[in-house]
Parts: C-alpha cells; structure tokens; sequence
C-alpha cells in the first residue's frame, strides 16, 4: 500500500509502520513525489490537505505527526457511527485515523503536565480514553478493523494479515511465601503483627505452616504448572529479586535457596523476565544489579521486564530499560485500574517522543490484574470473571492480543482470595482448549 505526504516525518514513518503491520503485515511504502502517486496503479492513500485524483482516498491530516515537540493538542471526542473518534477532519475517514492512533499508542498525554497519583505514576484520571469512557476498549484496534473493511470496498485485491486472538497470560512472583524460608526476625515480627491485626487465626496459621503442618498459602507455583499444562498455555513469568527487602518489596532474598531453586525450575520450562523492584526505581544501578542477579541464577540473558506496582514514568522509565539490554516491556495498563491504557490490543515498537525516534523496545500492554480487582475496585471474584470476559470479547472481536496478569498469592490457599483461583479456571475454561 503507497500512501503519499508532502513531508516524510519520523512520526509518519513509526504511525504507518504499525498501521501497515496491523493491515498487511509490512509497512505502507511512503513517497513525497506526486509524479510517484499518480503513476502508482495500486492501493494508495493521499496523506495530505490537497486532493490530488478523483475518487482516492485522502485522509486529510491534522498538524501532529508533523511537529517535533510536545504541546497541549486540541483533543475532542465525538461519536461516529457509534465509534468514538478525535482528530476530526474532512476526508474519506471523518478524523486523521493515524495521527489519532499515535497519539494514544505513544502515550503523547503522558508527557504533558499532570499530577501523579499516590505512588508517582501517571494517573488513569487524568487520561483522554478515562475521561471519554472507552478505557474498556481497545479503540486502536477498533478503528483499524473498520479501515480495513473500507479499504476492502476500494481495493478488493487489497490482501490483508490474517489474525487471530492470542491470549497471553503472565504471572508476577512479587511475594513467593506468606510465611515460609522468611528467616526468624521477619517471622517474629509477623507473628507479633498477626496478633494485633489479624487475631488468633492468623498466628495459628503462620505456626503451622512454620512446623510443616500446613502448606503455605502462597506457596502455589505447582498449581499453576498444572493449569499451565491442562490448558496448554505459554505464560511468562516475572521474578522480583531485590538485594534487600523495603516497602513494597516483599519477595524471599534471591541469595537463599529456596527462591534460587524456584527461579531455576519456572525458567527451565517457561519464558522468565524481571520484575525491576520500587527500590531499584531510586537507585541508579539498581536495575543493572537486579538483571544481572536474576541472569546468574537463571544462566540466561534477560530481555523482558514488567515494574513492580507497574511504577514507571515516560520517557526515562522505558530509556532505563533500553540502556539495560530489556527488549520486551509487559508494563503497559495502569496500577489502579484495569482497562486499555495506550487503548490497543497489539504489541507495538515504542517511540521516543523527546528524541522523535522509534526505539527497540516493544511493548506488550495488559488490560486486566487481579490486584487492580481485589484492591482497587474492590470486586468479587464473580464480578472479576465476568470483567475478564468482557474484556476477552472486546479483544476477541478485534482479533487482538489479550494480555493479563496474574500473582501466584491469588491462585494459592489464602483465605482472602477464596474464588479467585476458581474464577481463573472459569475463565480459562471458556477462552482456551484443555488438553485431553
């Protein structure tokens, strides 16, 4: 497909890299020449505010992806045809499709002046898809589905990429053990917690797990070996390895056994990747320390990455993980609330905003965690199922990826997570084919 600009930018090149990808499975093949344009016998689009044949399609473009700094845009969303759209112009499509996609695929808004939440993230508030009530749809993907059935009336040689919905589950390992391979000093101070907050049943529990009488409620990794494998499933898994514990950061210390013998085994059977820890968000070699930490006890290289409590800013959080060999980020959704943040279901290259380049790293956004349900939104499990499924449809129809994050303390015996093990089951009973 040739599409025609009077000036080729870098932000054209990146938006028509993945919109063509999307389409035909190659970017669209791009020219400035109008003798070029019009000797092209092909599919072409006219990317410009001039017609230049009859009957084409022009797609009539706002000034976005030809500026080279970050401002406020003037953004209002209408509804066309039922779809919610931005960037309205008077072409052959009512808006600028590919200026509208890189706005919400480069996250342009989070580079604009905001206030962070209560843990220094961009807040989902303060978002375009929030504030216009389609957080709950992969709108990219939406908008592409119907361009290509347009394309299709004009062109009907036009071959497009055959898709399919790909589910990809991901699990993070922030806490491995409720109780157990804690060491006597965090075990003392939890039993002294359990009594004044959580009773009696509490204490009893961690005593019991403590002699070997009961199974530690987080201790579920077999488990989810076993749904892995019934229902055939290709997840990655995502290790905190911090050198001490602080805050939020909460995992068994990667020097002791226990966590090294787990780490070993999940990465000799499933893809592995780093959970980088809220500490190392405030040290500068702290992430360098933690890949290297999780490489020596996996004996391989480490490429893919997701941040704990999904803290990280635009651009230097993503620059980080460049700097450090991360090729695949898994970060992409919010911390608070479950929904499309770059409003796609596709994996997508990121791009550099400040430096105006498309980068190496790609980007594999999540529309769902268990812990934005339980903590944030303060779901049942029953309600949860049923937010998974919506979710699964709205991806399903668009042939999208459906991402989601799990977290081994939801899926093992805790009683406050009682139904949620089940609802993961029910769920993955209707989406995939169980081995037989």
């Amino acid at each position: 497909m040739l599409l025609f600009t009077e000036t080729i930018t870098p932000r054209i090149r990146y938006i028509t890299g993945f919109v063509g990808d999307e389409l035909f499975g190659s970017p669209f093949l791009l020219t400035d020449d109008i003798g070029t344009y019009r000797r092209s016998a092909g599919p072409k689009i006219n990317y410009s505010a001039t017609a230049i044949e009859n009957q084409e399609i022009r797609i009539h473009p706002v000034s976005l992806l030809f500026e080279t700094d970050v401002r406020e845009q003037q953004v209002k969303c209408v509804s066309a045809d039922n779809r919610t759209i931005f960037f309205t112009t008077s072409g052959y499509l009512p808006f600028d499709i590919f200026a509208a996609t890189f706005y919400l695929i480069s996250r342009y808004e989070e580079y604009l002046p905001y206030t962070p939440d209560l843990y220094g993230r961009y807040p989902f508030s303060s978002s375009l898809a929030y504030k216009n009530n389609f957080l709950g749809k992969p709108l990219v993907n939406i908008w592409l589905k119907d361009f290509a059935a347009q394309l299709k009336i004009k062109f009907p040689s036009l071959v497009f990429k055959e898709k399919t919905t790909r589910f990809l589950p991901t699990y993070d390992i922030d806490e491995a053990y409720a109780y157990q391979h804690k060491g006597w000093v965090r075990n003392t101070g939890g039993l002294l917690r359990d009594f004044f907050t959580g009773g009696t049943a509490r204490v009893r529990e961690r005593l019991l797990v403590l002699t070997g009488k009961k199974k530690d409620p987080y201790d579920s990794l077999e488990g989810m070996r076993e749904i892995n494998s019934l229902y055939q499933l290709s997840p990655v898994y995502f290790f905190l390895v911090a050198a001490k514990n602080a805050g939020v950061d909460k995992n068994i210390l990667p020097h002791k056994n226990s966590i090294r013998t787990m780490i070993k085994m999940q990465s000799a059977l499933y893809a592995t990747g780093l959970h980088p820890s809220w500490q190392s968000g405030d040290q500068e070699k702290g992430l360098q320390k933690e890949k290297k930490t999780l490489e020596e006890i996996t004996g391989n290289p480490v490429t893919r990455s997701r941040q704990h409590f999904i803290r990280f800013t635009l651009p230097g959080g993503y620059r980080r993980l460049i700097e450090n060999g991360i090729s695949e980020d898994y970060s992409m959704g919010y911390g608070s609330i479950n929904g499309f943040r770059a409003s796609v279901a596709a994996s997508f290259l990121w791009y550099d905003l400040e430096k105006e380049e498309t980068t190496g790293l790609r980007i594999f956004p999540f529309c769902f965690m268990d812990a934005n349900s339980f903590y944030e939104q303060h779901q049942t499990a029953a309600a949860t199922l049923e937010e998974m499924r919506n979710y699964y449809q709205s991806v399903n129809e668009v042939n999208g990826l459906f991402s989601m994050i799990w977290h081994n303390t939801f899926l093992g015996m805790d009683k406050r997570f009682a139904g949620w093990r089940a609802a993961y089951t029910s769920f993955l009973q209707q989406v995939c084919i169980p081995e037989k």
